[in-house]
């Protein structure tokens, strides 16, 4: 059976946001066009000012989702965690792949240069970094460390700074970071 119109529609729009997630961390977001991303899906150009309002408008869905989705993998790493320090150290590790030059890496800084142009943009990531300090602070809160949602604000930075210098930097790595994050919330080595 072949898919309906609306099912084509969302595989266009998938295939979309893939290429340009994949060419944001490629070429960077200023170097994105309707004509390279559509290109890149193997659609026509007009199909992307179809699924999205413009260029803008896609780059900044399709990012805003690939953060979501790293966002979303806090949750199994501090499910799997008993206690402040083995959340620091799976947290930490969970890190590793992000070696700030891989695509993911690329992506996020890419991300948050254009969100200091782009306020809508900005508002969007704004909502996942609360959101992920929010989880964060809440399961810090329930494991006992002192101020929570201050502490989930530095953790979260510390994390997003780590990235970033990683890709400057390759020694950051877990077994470097883990203790220090867990002697900042107090627990020990």
């Amino acid at each position: 059976m072949s898919p309906t119109a609306a099912e084509r529609g969302i595989q266009v729009r998938r295939r979309l946001l893939d290429a340009a997630v994949a060419l944001i961390a490629e070429r960077g977001w200023t170097a994105v066009s309707t004509r390279v991303v559509a290109e890149r899906a193997g659609v026509a150009p007009g199909l992307v000012h179809y699924h999205f309002s413009s260029v803008q408008g896609l780059l900044s869905e399709a990012a805003v989702g690939a953060m979501r989705e790293v966002s979303a993998m806090l949750e199994p790493t501090l499910a799997a965690a008993g206690t402040p320090a083995d959340a620091m150290t799976a947290l930490a590790s969970a890190l590793d792949p992000f070696t700030g030059d891989d695509p993911v890496s690329v992506l996020f800084t890419e991300t948050y240069l254009a969100a200091t142009r782009d306020p809508a943009l900005r508002a969007a990531v704004t909502e996942v970094i609360t959101g992920f300090r929010a989880r964060l602070a809440d399961w810090l809160g329930a494991h006992g460390v002192a101020a929570p949602e201050a502490t989930a604000a530095v953790v979260g930075a510390a994390i997003d700074g780590l990235v970033l210098q990683r890709a400057l930097d390759p020694t950051l790595t877990a077994g470097t970071i883990a203790p220090v994050l867990t002697r900042l919330l107090g627990g020990q080595e």
